[in-house]
């Protein structure tokens, strides 16, 4: 049950950021801003889960930027209209994205991962 909530805030918050910053910030429609929201969740999730309590919380924060940049920049390439300026959006939004990663890795450490003792001493 502990995963199934922490990824629901994961995707809401996602989708969230993904509406902000590319749907009204870049004109994105809502269908590729949910499919980009659940490609990157696939993706990331078992990241979270495995590499960050071995790499700690800020360089599991950086891997999720450059993680949502490049899927941002390789699916922005492949679908967006010609006029968004891709590099752009995918640096905001995955900066904005790693912002909320990293409240959601401290969310993680306590409540889906606690029994890792090493991730509780970052977490305080």
């Amino acid at each position: 049950m502990e995963h199934a909530k922490a990824l629901l805030i994961k995707g809401v918050t996602t989708l969230i950021v993904l509406y902000l910053m590319l749907g009204i910030g870049f004109g994105v429609s809502f269908l590729f801003v949910f499919i980009l929201t659940a490609i990157i969740g696939i993706v990331s999730y078992p990241g979270d889960l495995f590499i960050m309590p071995r790499i700690m919380n800020i360089p599991a924060t950086i891997a999720d930027f450059f993680l949502a940049f490049l899927l941002i920049w390789i699916f922005g390439s492949l679908f967006f209209k010609p006029e968004i300026p891709i590099v752009s959006a995918s640096i905001l939004a995955a900066a904005v994205l790693a912002f909320c990663e990293y409240y959601f890795h401290f969310y993680l450490a306590t409540h889906v991962l606690p029994g890792n003792n090493r991730i509780k001493a970052y977490t305080q």
